[in-house]
């Protein structure tokens, strides 16, 4: 296994494991970024989808609870339990809407605020790890490429939920260790 030439028309890939194809790739792609960045986050209250969140509740104006799990696809019947974990955390807090009372804000808190840079950098040196050993210009066009992917295909159908995918490949017994 290991290295593999191309195609005579060039349209194969030039390194890969015979037999593999996309989904191969994505799916090691995928578990490496996702043990490494697991490990960042370690501590955050529901790891990385409650570093996501205040993500976020970070970087945007606060946004209403089924909002925010609309934006990031998790069920609104789980999104409660995650904020409450935040919440208790101190990391981030529900506000009354100024113009509807009904209606709470996730905010993020001046503590949440300080974890949240804290977590960039060390999302950021998981990340690094994913891409040890690939140039760097190599690491901008995939990330550039895979972003207007992803772009495009969640404009296709913005319903698709990415965390399903990415809970089924990780959930597959094959790929545990």
């Amino acid at each position: 296994m290991g290295v593999r030439d191309s195609d005579a028309d060039g349209d194969s890939p030039t390194v890969g494991i015979p037999g593999s194809d996309l989904g191969w790739y994505l799916g090691v792609i995928l578990r490496g970024w996702h043990e490494r960045v697991e490990q960042a986050v370690e501590g955050v209250p529901h790891g990385t989808r409650g570093y996501q969140i205040l993500s976020v509740v970070g970087h945007n104006d606060p946004p209403t609870q089924s909002g925010l799990a609309k934006h990031l696809q998790i069920d609104k019947t789980v999104m409660p339990y995650v904020i409450d974990a935040l919440e208790g955390a101190g990391l981030v807090e529900r506000r009354a809407d100024p113009s509807d009372r009904r209606v709470r804000r996730i905010a993020i808190t001046p503590q949440g605020a300080a974890k949240l840079t804290e977590l960039e950098a060390r999302v950021r040196a998981a990340e690094d790890g994913v891409f040890e050993g690939v140039p760097t210009a190599l690491r901008r066009m995939f990330v550039d490429n895979a972003a207007r992917l992803a772009v495009s295909l969640h404009n296709e159908n913005p319903a698709l939920d990415p965390c399903v995918a990415v809970m089924d490949s990780l959930a597959d017994p094959a790929l545990k260790r």
